[in-house]
């Protein structure tokens, strides 16, 4: 596409910690047959297999499906740099995206490093992406991981980045202790995506038992800070060639007379967030059982773009 050589990659320097079961929303709520439950309530969810990599893989492939993207395809090359990845976290009780020569498993310093570590190779020089999420839990559940890592909102502009197409999974664990879970995603060739000046929003339009909460401070860096407890985050996203600005962003509860007091996050106001997305994060968490209504309007390379939609909470 004639463009400079693009990586997500200083987007991702978030991590995820969870230390409990659920712990990134409703803490409390799951228990150690999440998978099942999580996956019970969702109409098409993927089959548990048991595997965390797999499950986290299958998940973040649902939920793309859902908001009308394409799955990206699982790459055996790329699962070997996540999973060396996940075992240098393991290895040295450490969640992060930067490894260390010094220290024991080491597979590479960056995500580039890793892929090419693998040997995986990007075909041109001037268009490609790729990215990686993590996240260190006590609950081995990969649907549960996935589904936590969405909620973050860091991690969801990496995850649900239209123009990736291929993507690896790798999880260890520590006996009696944490998971780690890493996923990495490629596109090699930045030729695939939503349509020119449009988007995808996130939750899906009448999606249902979308969560209520987000506890934001388990997220780094902390996308609401001196706020741990904040509502779900709701987000838009282009390609990642594109350049996505914001005139309004909305939640209010469905026959309300209130627009949400929300933290808005775009590209020119957050160093974190790609200029290819934006996110409304509720300062409170969302009511039980409500529906809400959502109102983007903004421009994508300059075309005007207006969605309304609305999503239910469990």
């Amino acid at each position: 596409m004639g463009r400079l050589p693009r990586s997500i990659y200083p987007l991702l320097l978030a991590s995820l910690m969870l230390t409990a079961c659920g712990g990134s929303s409703d803490q409390g709520s799951t228990s150690t047959n999440g998978a099942t439950s999580i996956a019970a309530q969702e109409p098409n969810a993927p089959q548990a297999t048991g595997n965390t990599a797999t499950d986290g893989f299958n998940w973040f492939n649902f939920r793309r499906r859902q908001i009308g993207l394409e799955a990206v395809a699982r790459n055996g090359v790329i699962d070997v740099a996540a999973q060396g990845h996940s075992n240098y976290q393991r290895t040295n009780n450490i969640i992060t995206h930067d490894q260390s020569d010094t220290k024991a498993g080491f597979t590479g310093r960056t995500v580039g490093d890793r892929f090419s570590a693998a040997g995986y190779g990007f075909a041109s020089a001037s268009s490609y992406a790729y990215g990686e999420v993590i996240s260190a839990t006590s609950d081995p559940s990969g649907f549960n991981a996935a589904e936590d890592l969405i909620a973050a909102i860091y991690h969801r502009f990496v995850i649900l980045e239209p123009m990736f197409k291929e993507a690896g999974s790798g999880a260890a664990t520590v006996s009696g202790g944490l998971t780690y879970f890493t996923t990495n995603f490629a596109a090699n060739g930045l030729d695939r995506g939503v349509a020119r000046g449009s988007v995808v929003t996130y939750p899906a339009s009448s999606q249902a038992h979308v969560r209520r909460n987000f506890f934001s401070d388990n997220e780094s860096p902390d996308p609401v800070p001196g706020r741990n407890e904040v509502g779900y985050p709701v987000s838009v996203h282009a390609n990642i060639t594109s350049t996505l600005t914001v005139q309004s962003f909305t939640i209010r509860p469905r026959g309300g007379s209130a627009n949400l007091t929300t933290r808005l996050l775009t590209a020119a106001t957050d160093p974190q967030t790609p200029a290819s997305a934006a996110a409304a994060v509720p300062l409170d968490p969302l009511l039980p059982l409500s529906t809400y209504d959502v109102q983007f309007v903004g421009k994508v390379d300059g075309t005007d773009v207006n969605r309304s939609w609305s999503f239910t909470t469990q």
